[in-house]
């Protein structure tokens, strides 16, 4: 019988324990403000990995103008810290810092050219997530917007 490789390490990381909240699939309604008057429908699902090493989010929305991704939350146990890796459809692949205390979990990168981030607020059944993004040094402005409601 064949050992399976790094196995041993597939187990919780005790340090996502606050990401616990998210676990489960959710039907998303948003806005976005450089496309006025749309709401944008999709889905997102948030799952335990290698046994609970890491966190996936997988987001799809349905219209065309928002792309859908995936990421994957860890933490650095030295530094006490978390960071997302970000990739979606169009190839956009990015990594955000992550901060999560109470019921408010927010993701922001910060390069120059392009800087977002990202606050939500958890509930049981409901998120709530408020996005803006500058560019350019620019004054901060509306991104997307989303709700998440547990299915």
């Amino acid at each position: 019988m064949t050992k399976r490789i790094g196995g041993e390490a597939r187990k919780p990381n005790a340090a996502l324990k606050p990401f616990d909240p998210l676990i489960g699939e959710w039907r998303t309604t948003g806005t976005h403000p450089l496309v006025p008057g749309k709401t944008f429908h999709g889905r997102a699902s948030f799952s335990w990995i290698e046994g609970g090493a890491f966190l996936i989010l997988r987001s799809e929305i349905d219209e065309p103008e928002i792309p859908s991704g995936t990421a994957i939350f860890g933490s650095d146990d030295a530094e006490g810290t978390f960071s997302m890796l970000y990739f979606d459809e169009r190839g956009v692949s990015r990594r955000y810092g992550v901060n999560i205390s109470g019921n408010v979990m927010t993701w922001s990168r910060d390069d120059p050219k392009f800087r977002q981030r990202m606050t939500l607020t958890i509930d049981a059944d409901k998120i709530v997530s408020r996005g803006e993004m500058s560019r350019e040094g620019k004054p901060w402005e509306g991104d997307l917007e989303l709700t998440y409601e547990r299915i």
